[in-house]
């Protein structure tokens, strides 16, 4: 009850309030009051935007000045910033301009030195090729027997070969304690005594010593022995033919030729190179007058003496094919103006020569090297290559090579290396026992010795390439690589030669035969002519006189 008088007691209050104020607005006190109050605060209004209107004035003109001195200084700065963007710029122009000229002047030397080094490049190639050109020439002009397979005989003013032989200050001729070697006495066909002086036989002052001094004139007497056979003949009175008895064998002609006659002038004309000419002239001086031998049968004992020895050609083809080591080697001769090749075949004790049009497999072919199954020394032909079992390349043809590279290349070192090591192999060959083999160890340092110079040439060639005006050496180091073991076979068979100068020194003879005839005019005239000359060198080699043989051959 009490809280609910004091709620009834409050609202009064509020009642009485609310009441009183709708009381004073409805009198208009309460407007008027309200009125001052608002003027009064509308002053205070006035006064304060006033205060703020004169501030923000004050503020206005300071910024309007700030503006202004902003403006000021902005437009000084701009001016000053154009001055000196204008100077920056005509300092640009200028470096431009400098640059220009400078590049202007750049291009034109640049184009000045791109004229002068092309002209330089050429000079220097020229000049290249000239080096280039003159060592080719140099190397042709420089090339001899001795560093080259050209023959000494192309080279007649070659230098003088110089003694080795060191003086000893002992007299010429005989040295005392050493066996004489006089000249061979012949049996006397007549006796001639000399009577004794008297002033020796006469005085008792010298006696008779019992010996006889005895001195021969040894001289020459060719006589003609001619041996006529005659037999009668007969007539048949019903048929009128005419009949004798038979003449032996080879007594054909009226007047024919022995043995002797034929052997002496195939061998002056074959074997002495004696043109057949000179060898009729030769025979009729010597018989004084009364032998007359026409040419023609002098140039037809060729093809005589060939068909006679088929048999021993034939038996010395066959001993080639067994032979464990065989010289191989072409030579080319002259027939009609052209050149035609003859082959040789050689071992020490056998020799053929077979004539053939060209070299190459077709030369090659009905030689024994064909079927041939041993070991093949030769020069460098790669065509020999497809025949035989095992090959050896000369080795003089390859020290010739080496020196040829030597006076061509001289700032290269493996040409030198590579000559002095093949001289030191073949040297410790020739000085060992015939058919004595090599020690393993020292073949094996040797074949290492040579791995090693091909090594140097390969640096050497790769670090300064070789000249297309002169690749000899580079060739020859590559050949060397490539056929290691056909030039070292020799090492490793005491039975192989480390040169091909057995096959050489037989094809000179046939050389020397071909400038003689000059140009022969068959193929048939060269075949029989090889044949005879083989059989040659094959009786020269059995020790047999060759004058009594031939002729017993002829016979």
């Amino acid at each position: 009850m009490n809280g609910q008088f004091e709620y009834m007691t409050s609202l009064q209050y509020k009642v009485k309030n609310l009441s009183d104020q709708v009381s004073a607005f409805k009198s208009g006190d309460m407007y008027i009051t309200m009125q001052s109050g608002f003027k009064q605060q509308l002053s205070e209004k006035d006064r304060k935007i006033k205060k703020l209107e004169k501030e923000l004035a004050t503020a206005h003109k300071a910024i309007i000045t700030v503006r202004n001195n902003w403006f000021q200084v902005f437009e000084d700065m701009q001016k000053q910033h154009a001055e000196e963007l204008l100077k920056k710029n005509r300092a640009i122009k200028a470096l431009e301009e400098k640059v220009l000229k400078t590049e202007r002047a750049h291009d034109e030397t640049k184009d000045k030195l791109t004229k002068k080094t092309r002209a330089i490049y050429q000079v220097k190639t020229e000049l290249e090729e000239e080096r280039g050109i003159n060592l080719k020439l140099r190397a042709q002009i420089n090339r001899d027997y001795e560093n080259s397979a050209i023959p000494s005989s192309q080279k007649p003013n070659h230098k003088k070969i110089a003694n080795s032989r060191e003086k000893t200050g002992k007299k010429q001729g005989g040295q005392p304690g050493h066996e004489g070697h006089p000249r061979k006495k012949q049996t006397p066909t007549s006796r001639i005594q000399i009577p004794a002086p008297e002033e020796y036989s006469d005085s008792p002052e010298y006696k008779p010593t019992g010996h006889t001094i005895t001195k021969q004139v040894v001289n020459l007497e060719i006589n003609l022995r001619v041996d006529e056979y005659e037999t009668p003949e007969f007539r048949n009175i019903r048929t009128g033919q005419r009949v004798h008895a038979d003449f032996p064998e080879g007594v054909i002609n009226e007047v024919n030729y022995g043995g002797s006659i034929k052997a002496l002038s195939f061998l002056l004309n074959n074997h002495c190179c004696v043109s057949v000419g000179k060898v009729r002239d030769f025979i009729s001086e010597i018989t004084n007058g009364e032998l007359q031998i026409s040419t023609g049968m002098i140039n037809g004992l060729s093809k005589e003496f060939s068909q006679k020895t088929k048999q021993e050609q034939k038996e010395a083809f066959n001993d080639l094919l067994i032979s464990p080591v065989m010289n191989f080697d072409f030579t080319s001769v002259r027939m009609n103006g052209k050149k035609v090749q003859v082959a040789v075949c050689a071992t020490p004790n056998r020799i053929m020569y077979i004539a053939r049009e060209a070299k190459g497999h077709n030369g090659v072919k009905g030689t024994p090297l064909e079927d041939y199954q041993g070991t093949a020394v030769h020069d460098h032909d790669t065509t020999f290559y497809s025949y035989g079992s095992a090959h050896q390349e000369c080795l003089a043809h390859i020290l010739r090579y080496l020196k040829d590279s030597m006076e061509n290349e001289p700032g290269l070192k493996w040409n030198k290396q590579m000559r002095e090591l093949i001289q030191e192999m073949i040297h410790h060959r020739n000085s060992l026992e015939p058919d004595t083999a090599i020690d393993l160890n020292t073949v094996e340092k040797y074949e290492t010795r040579y791995v090693e110079v091909l090594k140097t040439a390969k640096e050497e060639y790769e670090y300064v390439p070789p000249s297309d005006y002169y690749r000899e050496g580079y060739n020859l180091y590559q050949r060397m690589d490539k056929y290691k073991d056909s030039h070292l076979l020799f090492l490793h068979d005491p039975r192989v030669p480390p040169t091909n100068n057995l096959a050489e020194q037989k094809l000179r003879v046939l050389v020397r035969k071909g400038k003689q005839v000059m140009t022969f005019r068959s193929t048939d005239s060269i075949a029989y002519l090889c044949n005879g000359m083989g059989m040659i060198d094959l009786l020269c080699t059995q020790g047999k006189n060759l004058y009594k043989k031939v002729a017993s051959i002829f016979n």
